[in-house]
């Protein structure tokens, strides 16, 4: 009888000791969602002063150095904020992520083709857009996405398109033979400030069906400290946020090593 509840109680033990450390290193294997920060608004500062203040190597030097885990610029062709040599010298200072988006049109093709980076989210902005505000259609521009999109695989780089939260464009997305697609959140953000959690919906579906499809996710567009922590814990599969325009806004009240540790602690 002692004997039994000896071998029972070493059972028990063994079971708990197994699960426990079974269930850590489940935690460990689910990847933490990557934080890159956009620094075009820092660019923007610069710019409307003149100089190098605030210098924008040193930021994206700092904001590494407090844990970030990518860094994204967004030049455009008339350079009102990242210059195209910015772009290049960032090559060098980024030793994370280095992302960089845009439109693919001939010298932002070149750009990225000199530099390249870890990443390139093709995005599908106006030359006059103040900011991005639409997905592709990836149905339309079938044929034109995957010629850039090979291209840049071909020398290496990692292909992301910026996609609605519209199942058949995500499925574009898949034959066209990206291997990331980002997720454009301003429709999430707007519908959360207003109290509309269920504005989540076509995302959480989007990204379904892009783990199905064995697409990675990335996001952007109008994440902030109050939406991130809700859109990160109903996104399976979330790789990657890219912000920008919120984090350096809060920074101005926060500080900028606070606010990116405030961030990461969100996106656990």
């Amino acid at each position: 009888m002692q004997n039994n509840q000896n071998y029972a109680i070493m059972a028990s033990f063994t079971l708990y000791f197994c699960t426990s450390k079974f269930e850590n290193y489940s935690q460990k294997l689910i990847p933490m969602t990557k934080l890159s920060v956009n620094i075009n608004k820092i660019a923007t500062l610069r710019n409307a002063r003149g100089g190098n203040v605030p210098d924008l190597l040193k930021v994206a030097t700092d904001i590494q150095k407090f844990g970030a885990q990518g860094i994204t610029i967004h030049p455009r062709p008339d350079e009102r904020h990242i210059r195209y040599q910015d772009a290049r010298d960032l090559k060098s200072i980024v030793y994370t992520e280095y992302n960089i988006e845009g439109n693919p049109e001939k010298t932002f093709i070149d750009l990225v083709l000199e530099i390249k980076p870890t990443q390139v989210t093709l995005v599908p902005d106006a030359i006059d857009a103040i900011t991005s505000n639409a997905g592709w259609d990836t149905i339309k521009n079938k044929d034109f996405l995957i010629e850039i999109v090979q291209e840049f695989q071909r020398n290496g780089i990692r292909t992301s398109i910026f996609v609605d939260p519209v199942l058949e464009m995500i499925e574009g997305a898949k034959i066209i033979g990206t291997e990331r697609i980002e997720l454009y959140t301003e429709a999430f953000a707007h519908e959360y400030s207003i109290g509309n959690k269920n504005g989540i919906d076509p995302y959480v579906k989007s990204a379904i069906l892009a783990n199905e499809l064995a697409l990675g996710i990335n996001a952007g567009h109008d994440l902030s400290l109050d939406n991130i922590q809700f859109f990160n814990q109903n996104i399976p599969g979330l790789l990657e946020v890219s912000i920008g325009h919120a984090l350096i806004s809060e920074a101005i009240y926060l500080g900028l090593d606070n606010v990116v540790n405030m961030y990461l602690q969100k996106l656990k």
